[in-house]
Order: structure tokens, then sequence, then C-alpha cells
């Protein structure tokens, strides 16, 4: 599994490692802030629940990033929330163990299309500019769209928008970029706040661009972040040994 690269860079392409570091911290390190239990993601505090139209729990976390002659560098803190419910439309895996969960993309598959509230939660760590991460949104949705013949004029007018979005915004340390899946609607809503600036939001209504983009993150063996995929299996395995 590899990370995306998500920079600019004059270094070739050729000398990158790229990869996702799974994190010193372990991921359900927790730490008291202002009075308030938080998960710690590689310094980035994540609430352990938020509440949409229903309670979720964050049930994985981790981080993008990429290895430059053995220096890391980490571009985006990464937390998943669910319904806890999710783990009743996997019974299927519930004897696996996580290691085995997390190189199995037809239980993931089974996580993105379970009919459940699910929520991504991106916390910027190194500044970059919208337009780079809107691209690198834009070729793994376009890419898995085309592999499976799904790529036509509407998901294309869809996934332009969605690269419209972020082409003029700059994700500054600590900004943060929200993906919110209903579990009643095809729909899913994009967030992005950083701060001195007001709040913008867009709605993607296209199903095969709003179960793609759930692919780029919740993808199993084929996701964005491994380190989240690895969490993602530790948590649903013992949700599901329950």
């Amino acid at each position: 599994m590899q990370s995306q690269l998500f920079f600019q860079t004059n270094i070739p392409i050729s000398s990158l490692l790229l990869h996702s570091f799974l994190l010193i911290i372990p991921p359900n390190h927790k730490a008291s802030k202002m009075g308030t239990e938080v998960v710690m993601v590689d310094e980035v505090p994540f609430p352990p629940q938020i509440t949409t139209t229903k309670p979720l729990s964050l049930l994985g976390q981790g981080i993008t990033d990429i290895e430059i002659h053995f220096l890391q560098i980490k571009f985006t803190a990464i937390g998943v929330y669910l319904d806890p419910e999710v783990a009743s439309h996997l019974q299927q895996w519930k004897a696996k163990k996580a290691d085995e969960l997390a190189e199995d993309d037809d239980f993931f598959d089974a996580l993105i299309s379970a009919p459940v509230e699910k929520f991504i939660r991106v916390v910027v760590i190194k500044e970059i500019k919208g337009s780079q991460y809107g691209v690198q949104l834009e070729s793994a949705v376009r890419d898995r769209l085309a592999a499976d013949d799904k790529y036509e004029e509407e998901e294309e007018e869809a996934l332009e928008k969605v690269v419209e979005f972020f082409q003029s915004k700059y994700f500054k340390k600590d900004s943060v970029i929200t993906f919110h899946f209903p579990a009643t609607s095809a729909a899913a809503e994009i967030v992005f706040s950083t701060e001195g600036k007001q709040e913008s939001k867009l709605k993607v209504e296209n199903a095969n661009v709003v179960e793609n983009i759930k692919k780029w993150y919740l993808g199993g063996t084929r996701g964005v972040s491994p380190s989240t995929i690895s969490s993602l299996a530790n948590a649903l395995s013992a949700e599901l040994s329950k």
C-alpha cells in the first residue's frame, strides 16, 4: 500500500519512497485537553466521539506522509468516525484477526457499502495548496471509476466540481477537511475550514464519485493511508469480537 504524494518537489520521483508511517503513539493513546479527553494522532487532537445526526465513534486514525532520502514528511492526520452499529453489517468477518482484516479488501468494500453514517476528519500537518490535494483526490477517484468502467460525463462533471472547490483553498497547518456520508443518502458533504476564513461547503451528489471518495480513505490495501486502515482493522476486529 502506498500513500499519495501531496506536494511538488524538484527531487525525481524515482528517489522518493512513499509509505505511510505507523504511529509511534499507540492508536488508542488518549490525553486530556482542557478537561476533555481526546485521542492524539501524531500530536493532533481528535475527539473520541462526534455527533452529527447521532453519536459517531472514532474507530480509525492515522496519517498520510512521504519519505525523501530517509526524511519523513507528514501531511495530514486522519480520524474516521463510524456508527458503532457498523459491526452488525460485518458479521461475516467475526472470526478474523485484525491483521487479516487489514489485508481483506472485501471487508473494506463491505464497510464502505454498509448503510451507516460515516464521517472522516482530515487535519493538515504540513501546509500545501488546496489544488494539490484536489488533483490527488481527482486522480485517485477517476482512475478507480475508469477501472470499473463507470467514468461517464456525469462523473466527470461531479469530479470537476470537487477539484474546483479545492482549487482556491490554501491548506494552512491545522486546517480541517471533513467528509460526511449520511446513512440514508448516496450524497456526501465536504467542508473545509481554516483559521481566519469562512467555512466552505460542497455537496457531492453523484453516487459513483461519492463511493470512490470513500474508497480513497477506507479502501483497504488501496487506501491512501495504510496506518488508518490498520487502525480501523484493529478497532473493528475488537468490535466484532464482542
